[in-house]
């Protein structure tokens, strides 16, 4: 056999060089990709895997969960470092920028601390999606395109084998939710805008994958339903247990004026009668509002972990 057939199967993926992290072009070709395939492969698999649990409930935490964990408090750290300026304008507070420069030069040496070195050739393109997974320096925006490439970091992270199967609750529980908070933060701090916000007709202004995997952790609840969400007591009561609940918590704390008018799309899903129900609703929605929308997807990158190739299998 030629020397490529005995290389180890993870050092053959990292033999694409930089240059080629690829942005999509054509949505058709997108929706054929290994990539799309994996991504979502990935977004369900852990839909499953939350399913019915609470986020204080017990689960395993490996050493890679607990790096990814310190990664993300190094972020929140820096955001305290870098207060906002005093400008003119309300919203988009160029602090950001110095605080996204931070992130930029920094991403390749965080990454490597989650990483082991046999791996180290991966830090690099994996940065690539952490780098991306919090929003534009230019524009002092974030939104779902941005919270996608946090997926696709995790999802890479997967691919090289550094997260494993039964990492499943920690990645949703432990470290997406982390993400979550620190996102949360630079929202408020920096005043960011909404990417490619639909108003009142988007779900939420900032993430969709929360309302996804949280209403799976509602699944078969006893006593909560869809229709409980909109009601405060509700949400106050149980919001530490549920992403999704988290998530309105958020809005509500953020937003002025009736529910229905602000969230439309959420006080809709409201009336829906079963979690199972708005889960896989949102799930459709996610594919069809989210990936399958040249605007959000149009900087989504691609290299050897998420091939732009047509699937195979």
């Amino acid at each position: 056999g030629t020397s490529e057939e005995v290389a180890p199967p993870v050092q053959q993926c990292f033999m694409v060089p930089k240059k080629e992290i690829n942005v999509v072009s054509d949505m058709a070709k997108w929706k054929r990709s290994q990539a799309y395939a994996d991504y979502m492969g990935f977004i369900l698999t852990l839909n499953e895997g939350v399913r019915g649990k609470k986020l204080t409930c017990e689960y395993k935490v490996s050493e890679p969960i607990e790096k990814l964990v310190a990664l993300l408090n190094t972020l929140d750290r820096w955001i305290d470092e870098t207060p906002p300026v005093d400008q003119p304008s309300r919203f988009g507070n160029k602090a950001f920028r110095t605080w996204y420069a931070k992130l930029d030069q920094e991403a390749e040496k965080l990454v490597s601390t989650v990483i082991p070195k046999h791996l180290a050739d991966a830090a690099p393109e994996v940065a690539v999606y952490l780098k991306e997974s919090v929003g534009n320096s230019t524009r002092i925006d974030y939104g779902t395109g941005h919270e996608a490439a946090f997926a696709a970091f995790l999802c890479c992270l997967c691919k090289i084998g550094v997260l494993r199967v039964d990492d499943q609750m920690a990645i949703v529980f432990k470290v997406f939710n982390r993400y979550l908070e620190v996102m949360r933060k630079l929202q408020k701090t920096y005043r960011m805008e909404p990417a490619g916000s639909q108003g009142v007709w988007g779900l939420d202004d900032f993430q969709f994958l929360p309302f996804i995997w949280g209403s799976s952790q509602l699944i078969d609840h006893p006593s909560l339903e869809p229709r409980h969400f909109v009601d405060e007591k509700v949400v106050n009561e149980n919001h530490k247990d549920f992403m999704f609940l988290e998530c309105i918590l958020f809005i509500t704390e953020m937003k002025t004026g009736p529910f229905a008018e602000h969230s439309n799309q959420l006080w809709n899903i409201s009336a829906v009668p079963s979690w199972s129900k708005v889960n896989q609703g949102l799930i459709r929605m996610y594919k069809a509002e989210c990936l399958e929308k040249f605007p959000v997807i149009q900087h989504f990158k691609f290299g050897s972990l998420l091939p732009i190739q047509p699937v195979t299998s």
